[in-house]
């Protein structure tokens, strides 16, 4: 039997090199992370090097920590679903260097957020065009997994509610290579009521009806400065915004995030030692 057992992290630097994410993750007490693996604000970056990629397998292999349970994610550049030929064309060729740098580091995942349609064409046409990326990087690659980020549905984002990731998923080829991040900050402003006792409970349900839990593949752990169906993306720290301590500790007793990635990405990093050990006091090891 798989032992159940929460992985927990935060989405830490990689500044000087990818082999310096595990380090950082094992400084704040983490069993799993997050990372950028090239600047996520520039179009291009140098390759990895021989030398990148074995000190960061070594440096993971040191420390335990498992590809299942890191999760990198693409430059907030990329719009996979571009509605202009040219800069879909550039959002591609940068998707596939990412998945690619997952490949070279030996990962398994790729959280990306899906795209956005700038009010240029309609949002079938934007998921078709996200699903279609998404197909061409899967047929020049393997082994890695694209993970879908829900977001909170600013401007023209797509993907804020679970039936956009569901038709996304539809349109894929490979469904055995694509999956979800649900992001709760995104799902709260997006009009997802999780700090609600009822509300919670539908949340996951409707989930589960509409996407299926089994694409669910990780988790962005953030609570919320802006209100329930605001539509705005803030994070804040644990306990501190709008979804309160009371959902953090019921999220960390449900089975149902058991052995994914759970990351942090709360705006405070000097507050996630305290966080991570705040968390696993809500779920101590069996």
């Amino acid at each position: 039997m798989t032992q159940r057992k929460k992985f927990i992290g935060a989405h830490v630097s990689a500044s000087g090199g990818v082999e310096y994410a595990p380090l950082n993750a094992l400084a704040i007490g983490a069993n799993a992370f997050a990372l950028f693996t090239k600047n996520q604000r520039q179009w291009y970056s140098n390759p990895l090097t021989g030398k990148n990629i074995d000190t960061f397998k070594r440096n993971c292999e040191q420390h335990c920590f498992c590809a299942d349970y890191i999760l990198p994610h693409d430059s907030y550049l990329i719009n996979l679903g571009h509605p202009v030929a040219e800069n879909l064309d550039k959002s591609r060729a940068a998707f596939l260097d990412e998945i690619r740098r997952c490949e070279q580091l030996g990962l398994k995942l790729l959280n990306f957020h899906p795209g956005a349609h700038l009010n240029v064409i309609s949002l079938d046409e934007c998921l078709r065009k996200i699903a279609e990326s998404i197909n061409i990087t899967l047929d020049k690659t393997k082994g890695v997994t694209a993970v879908i980020e829900n977001t909170s549905g600013m401007g023209s984002a797509v993907g804020y509610k679970f039936e956009h990731l569901a038709q996304i998923i539809h349109y894929v080829d490979d469904k055995s290579r694509v999956g979800v991040c649900i992001d709760t900050c995104h799902a709260f402003t997006a009009g997802y009521n999780l700090p609600d006792k009822d509300g919670y409970q539908q949340t996951w349900d409707e989930f589960d009806r509409i996407v299926g839990t089994d694409y669910l593949k990780a988790i962005h752990l953030n609570d919320s400065k802006k209100p329930l169906g605001s539509r705005v993306d803030r994070h804040d720290n644990l306990g501190l915004g709008f979804l309160g301590l009371d959902f953090f500790s019921k999220f960390m007793n449900d089975s149902r995030f058991d052995n994914m990635p759970i990351i942090l990405e709360t705006p405070d990093e000097s507050k996630w030692v305290e966080e991570i050990a705040l968390l696993r006091s809500y779920h101590p090891a069996k």
